[in-house]
């Protein structure tokens, strides 16, 4: 019963792409030359800050942006906020002639944060006089609870970076800086639920820092770098080739606003790099509940931007490896749909050949193949523990090679998230859900009802 081709190579299958990936990443990342620096002195620099209700966070954020990075505007765009966001920039701003508020208000506001950020982008179009050379002018989306390297415009300043001509866009690696809290949750939680959530926002550290930034080295290979919804540098110019094309920078209704605009810049033509030699920081998600729930939301976001997939096959600014590699993530969700999928069937198959033939029979085949089932877990598992010691050494060199190890096998465990992500993210699809609240900031006060997580 278990005769088909399909059910035995696609695995295989799906294994050999993993592999191939996981190597081209860790090479790309291992042996990456250092960026070098730039002059950021030569170049106009504009932080977009999009905020709802984060009265917990922005005033730190707006405040560091400024005290690390003294020459440039910071751009806080308030989407109609029921606490006092608003009320707080307003109060920078009046000592501040670089801070700028751009209020918005119901029904223009709450659209989306690619909406809040097209607000931003008109608003520096009127502030920009006509004679502003936009090639110079660069522009940043930070987090609300985003921490920028104070030397993040030298390293973006540089060869790397816009010290080529051809690069429109920069994005720099995501740091958890909340990584080494010993009680994520507060003292009042419970030593287990503090060492669960202390793990998991360690995964995502481990994830962004090592794992993910090899991945767009690697893509940095073949031309395909994605843009992320923090710590995204673009040219004005870049986003003016694509508001000429698409109306807009940020498409509205994206769940991925940010990857889809480093699509669409790619797609005019631009370039975008990866510097893994600088970062931004924000926060690890502690629970499991909106981690859960932000990783769906980026699941539904790749299955939407598979629509794309035709114009980049057929675009002169993609080669084939950039296809391929665009592809590949495109199609990471339907993958895992795929093999829940093929669980599934096999697992019925399996059963009905027990109740057929008895357990005995049933079972007996599978441990005849025990050896190849361990080689393939050791196969599988190998490459996620191999990243524990590249993160220990870039990340966390204070703790032992064993922690680095425990990490890896721990990342491997993280990755099976995907797949109850993307199976929810399939389902919201099918049912036309597309709308997503706020997350919700580790220092706001909790309080009851449903929180989903847009960033």
């Amino acid at each position: 019963m278990f005769s088909s081709p399909f059910l035995l190579v696609f695995p295989f299958f799906l294994l050999a792409c993993f592999l191939l990936y996981w190597a081209g990443a860790r090479h790309a990342y291992t042996r990456r030359p250092e960026a070098g620096n730039g002059d950021p002195n030569t170049f106009d620099w504009h932080f977009f800050v999009p905020c709802r209700d984060e009265e917990a966070v922005v005033g730190t954020t707006v405040e560091r942006l400024r005290a690390d990075h003294p020459r440039a505007h910071v751009w806080v765009i308030d989407d109609d906020s029921d606490d006092r966001t608003g009320a707080i920039v307003a109060g920078l701003a009046e000592t501040d002639r670089r801070v700028h508020l751009v209020s918005r208000v119901r029904p223009d506001a709450r659209l989306g944060k690619g909406a809040a950020l097209n607000a931003a982008y008109d608003e520096l179009n009127q502030f920009l006089s006509k004679d502003a050379d936009r090639e110079r002018v660069v522009v940043c989306v930070i987090d609300a609870d985003g921490q920028l390297d104070p030397h993040a415009l030298e390293r973006v300043s540089g060869p790397a970076g816009f010290g080529d001509p051809e690069t429109g866009g920069v994005q720099v690696s995501v740091h958890m800086r909340n990584a080494g809290d010993p009680r994520p949750l507060g003292e009042d939680s419970g030593r287990l639920r503090n060492a669960f959530a202390r793990l998991l926002v360690r995964m995502q550290d481990m994830e962004f820092s090592v794992s993910n930034a090899g991945m767009q080295l690697l893509r940095g290979r073949t031309g395909s770098v994605g843009l992320g919804g923090n710590g995204q540098f673009t040219r004005l110019a870049a986003l003016d080739r694509i508001a000429a094309a698409e109306r807009r920078p940020w498409q509205r209704g994206a769940l991925l606003e940010d990857y889809e605009l480093g699509l669409h810049m790619i797609l005019n033509g631009d370039r975008i790099s990866h510097i893994a030699d600088t970062w931004v920081s924000q926060e690890g998600l502690p629970h499991a509940r909106r981690f859960l729930t932000q990783r769906t939301r980026w699941a539904q976001g790749n299955l939407q931007c598979v629509r794309y997939a035709p114009r980049i096959v057929s675009s002169r600014h993609y080669g084939g490896k950039g296809v391929l590699e665009t592809l590949y993530t495109f199609l990471q969700p339907v993958a895992h749909l795929v093999t829940l999928a093929l669980c599934a069937v096999m697992f019925v198959l399996l059963g009905l050949t027990a109740a057929q033939d008895g357990v005995g029979e049933a079972f007996g085949g599978m441990l005849a193949l025990w050896p190849l089932v361990l080689g393939l877990a050791v196969v599988s598992v190998l490459p996620f523990v191999l990243w524990g010691p590249v993160y220990r050494r870039d990340r966390a060199s204070d703790r032992s090679l064993l922690s680095a190890l425990l990490w890896g096998l721990a990342l491997w465990l993280y990755a099976y998230h995907l797949f109850p992500a993307s199976a929810r993210g399939f389902v919201r699809m099918l049912r036309g859900r597309n709308g997503w609240a706020k997350t919700r900031r580790n220092a706001e006060v909790v309080t009851s009802g449903p929180v989903a997580i847009e960033s």
